[in-house]
């Protein structure tokens, strides 16, 4: 399964990254670049439970295919959730079910230097992304 272009370019500009220090300023980096979502959309069933710092996703369907949008009062956790929306969004319900992003962050590197804290809080944005999916793909 190919991945959509944003993430791959992602993934490419973080293969060039071998200081961790250096990822977390593109992460962040990619969390200040997200549009902030309308207050109206940080609700009780847009929050991400099991994340400590606040997180919200909001799904959006095109067609067949899903869009999503995020954003954390966290920066590096922010983040994270432009990582997911650049891996997620345009594709099929079918495909986000089926793509593991966990596997996904951990070839990438991404995840071994996160606190437990927030790799709970990532796991928790997949799989809530994913059942979603699941549910929409029947």
């Amino acid at each position: 399964m190919t991945h959509p272009a944003r993430f791959t370019e992602i993934a490419e500009n973080l293969s060039f990254l071998d200081d961790w220090e250096d990822r977390y300023r593109y992460l962040i980096e990619l969390g200040q670049a997200l549009p902030p979502l309308a207050d109206s959309e940080k609700t009780a069933e847009s929050k991400v439970s099991g994340c400590v710092s606040q997180v919200w996703l909001v799904s959006d369907r095109i067609g067949d295919l899903l869009s999503y949008r995020g954003e954390s009062d966290a920066m590096i956790v922010k983040g994270l959730v432009a990582v997911l929306v650049a891996l997620y969004s345009g594709r099929s319900a079918r495909d986000v079910a089926e793509t593991d992003a966990i596997a996904i962050f951990d070839e990438l590197g991404l995840r071994e230097h996160l606190t437990t804290q927030r790799s709970n809080g990532l796991a928790s944005m997949v799989q809530r992304i994913r059942s979603e999916a699941r549910t929409i793909a029947g």
